[in-house]
């Protein structure tokens, strides 16, 4: 039976939930990561996916400006750098990327870098963006789409306050 709840009460039961780091390069030409928890799949023809950035976080004006971002589900091997990215800013000149010492290689499509132990890289061209509250949805055509066959567990959160685990993806893989 279903009862009431208040929503910050029920919405722990989301658990775990997928996340993934977003990377777009700024003007100056250096590239900013942020983890992002909210991400989903918006189109199969032609390929699209959306993340949810916060309206007060430094990415939402350095996706805005570049005009394409690239979506890297990131491996369990990347815990650390994903905790980085999503608890610090590059507002000020931090480099991100420097301060986690993470492989990356150039995108191919966009102007941007992706992460190279990540279990899978989307590079998006900005479709569309949609003000849902205190979040911008940045929708993405998918130009380019990059695994690494090396990489099978993926990052996921698995509770609240950045407490991450690696879950297998290979029984889904072909």
């Amino acid at each position: 039976m279903q009862q009431e709840t208040p929503f910050k009460k029920a919405v722990i039961r989301k658990y775990p939930e997928q996340l993934v780091i977003a990377l777009a390069k700024e003007a100056s030409g250096k590239v900013n990561p942020i983890t992002i928890g909210w991400t989903m799949l918006t189109s199969h023809e032609p390929p699209m996916m959306a993340i949810s950035v916060g309206t007060q976080r430094y990415s939402l004006e350095v996706i805005r400006g570049a005009g394409e971002f690239v979506i890297s589900f990131p491996s369990e091997f990347q815990h650390d750098a994903a905790y980085l990215f999503g608890t610090k800013s590059g507002r000020d000149g931090f480099d991100k990327l420097a301060a986690a010492g993470i492989a990356t290689v150039p995108a191919t499509k966009i102007d941007c870098l992706m992460l190279d132990e990540a279990v899978a890289n989307f590079e998006c061209r900005l479709a569309s963006e949609h003000i849902t509250g205190d979040h911008v949805v940045f929708v993405g055509e998918v130009l380019a789409s990059h695994v690494n066959p090396d990489m099978e567990d993926r990052l996921y959160t698995v509770a609240s306050g950045f407490r991450m685990r690696g879950i297998s993806v290979k029984d889904n893989l072909p």
